[in-house]
């Protein structure tokens, strides 16, 4: 194995595991968000009660991405990074969330089909934030 293909191997490993990795917290973050969101409907509306699990879950994702996921340590730049990201998702999310409504999907089905969705999306975005920074710090 040339050096080449061994640091693309190496790469693709690593890139593998950290998605991996990334379902666990998802799935794990997704389930309280889900959770906070059907407590909250039993009260509430839709969108406060998604917002609700969202804000519950954000902070669940936050610790599980930055010390299992990717592996690091919070700082001020991953976490203005991740708070960036998700504000972004959180409007994707919301926005997916009214168009499943208006689909005529349930309001216990839509969360699930948003999610579907923008886990991928968010991955990428948190990716790049993560990703980007330590390439910064291995430089510098």
């Amino acid at each position: 194995m040339t050096l080449h293909t061994k640091e693309i191997w190496l790469h693709w490993r690593q890139d593998f595991w950290r998605l991996f990795r990334f379902g666990i917290t998802g799935t794990l973050c997704s389930l309280i968000h889900y959770g906070v969101y059907c407590l909250f409907l039993l009260f509430t509306n839709t969108t406060i009660a998604y917002t609700a699990g969202y804000c519950v879950g954000l902070i669940c994702n936050y610790a599980l991405t930055t010390y299992f996921t990717f592996k690091g340590k919070p700082t001020k730049n991953n976490a203005a990074g991740f708070v960036g990201s998700h504000v972004i998702n959180y409007l994707l999310e919301i926005g997916l969330l009214q168009f499943f409504l208006w689909l005529g999907a349930s309001k216990w089905l839509s969360p699930i089909l948003v999610m579907v969705i923008v886990v991928p999306i968010n991955f990428l975005l948190l990716r790049f934030v993560f990703v980007k920074n330590n390439h910064k710090k291995l430089k510098g």
